[in-house]
């Protein structure tokens, strides 16, 4: 993301994990590790996508440290595609080799989104989470879980009205039972063209509130 990104390979479920991290200048009192999700390895996911990096920056300015991770298969990670399985594995395991305590919070995008609730599921209640942003939740592809309702006060759902991957009504099909609220962005897209800097402030907002 800059040239102070660190980047290192970890033991993964599969391999070599790679992993880059971003730190603030100032770490916050409040602050601590942010674990944020790509999207689709076969779509041409990676952790370079432009609104997982969006989301770091968001951390970051909010003095937490942002942990982005390529899923197996990706990048320098090793292993094949998994179907959101393994991939919540890599995720766990990126939380236990960097985050084992502390402040953590958790986002994805897309595909990212899906693995993130995922993990947010096998976490708690044995690891409270700081917060949850899911962007483009995939919820038209994927069997995306309902989320413990003690994250409800703590989660973002973020969807661009005109997403053309995942349809606004398929996430909303899913926050529905949930009663989860949805933050829909009227004429945007699924990758949020044009519109990085207003989910960046979003987030903000909402790690501010959180």
């Amino acid at each position: 993301m800059n040239a102070q990104t660190e980047s290192l390979l970890i033991d993964g479920p599969s391999g070599a994990l790679e992993l880059a991290i971003d730190r603030p200048a100032q770490a916050r009192a409040e602050g601590g590790v942010a674990v944020i999700a790509h999207p689709h390895p076969l779509f041409g996911g990676t952790l370079q996508n432009k609104v997982v990096q969006t989301l770091a920056r968001a951390y970051v300015q909010a003095g937490w440290t942002a942990l982005r991770f390529n899923f197996r298969g990706v990048g320098r990670s090793a292993g094949v595609h998994d179907h959101g399985v393994g991939e919540t594995e890599d995720l766990l395991a990126a939380v236990a080799a960097q985050a084992p305590a502390g402040p953590l919070a958790l986002a994805g995008f897309s595909f990212g989104a899906f693995v993130t609730c995922q993990a947010a599921v096998r976490l708690q209640p044995a690891r409270a989470l700081h917060s949850l942003v899911l962007v483009g939740t995939a919820a038209s592809r994927f069997a995306v879980p309902a989320l413990p309702e003690e994250l409800h006060d703590r989660t973002l759902v973020v969807h661009g009205e005109q997403d053309d991957t995942v349809a606004l009504s398929a996430v909303l099909d899913w926050a529905r039972p949930q009663a989860l609220p949805v933050t829909v962005i009227p004429g945007v897209e699924h990758f949020f063209h044009g519109r990085l800097p207003l989910l960046k402030a979003l987030t903000l907002r909402h790690l501010r509130a959180a």
